[in-house]
């Protein structure tokens, strides 16, 4: 009978692909027929999420865990048949679906309309840029240059 005592992530790397479960030693413990059994990275050490299918991707990849001399080696397929393996998985990594989601949630505008609304702030930065040079004519009364910018406005 294999249980999860303690699965904690050492850190969490994420690139738009996937979210990587780094674990180190004292991170992670089974209970293996009543025996605690602690991780320790001679073979695998990362567990490898699709963000977008949120399937546990790397199934081959072998964790080796201790117990004084003994060492016993399972595969992320036999762990990810472990319903409180899972569950402790998916409350690790849910933060980072969430960021996600609410990314692709966001109302996205067609470009048109992006490039509408770009035009309208670079026009109003471009009219707020004369006025402040209108205000440096002013104050160094170059009249010249104030009647310049006071036709763009």
């Amino acid at each position: 009978m294999v249980s999860v005592k303690l699965l904690k992530p050492y850190y969490i790397k994420m690139n738009s692909e996937y979210i990587r479960v780094i674990l180190a030693y004292q991170y992670f413990s089974l209970f293996i027929n009543k025996k605690v059994y602690h991780f320790v990275p001679i073979e695998g050490s990362e567990i490898l999420v699709n963000r977008r299918t949120k399937k546990v991707v790397n199934t081959e990849t072998k964790f080796a865990f201790q117990k004084g001399k003994e060492i016993i080696y399972i595969t992320m397929k036999k762990l990810t048949s472990l319903v409180d393996f899972m569950d402790q998985l998916e409350e690790i990594i849910q933060p980072y679906y969430e960021a996600e989601e609410t990314k692709n949630s966001l109302v996205v505008q067609p470009e048109e309309d992006l490039n509408d609304v770009t035009a309208l702030i670079i026009k109003e930065l471009e009219v707020q840029n004369i006025k402040r040079l209108v205000d440096q004519a002013l104050d160094t009364h170059d009249e010249e240059a104030f009647h310049e910018l006071s036709k763009l406005l």
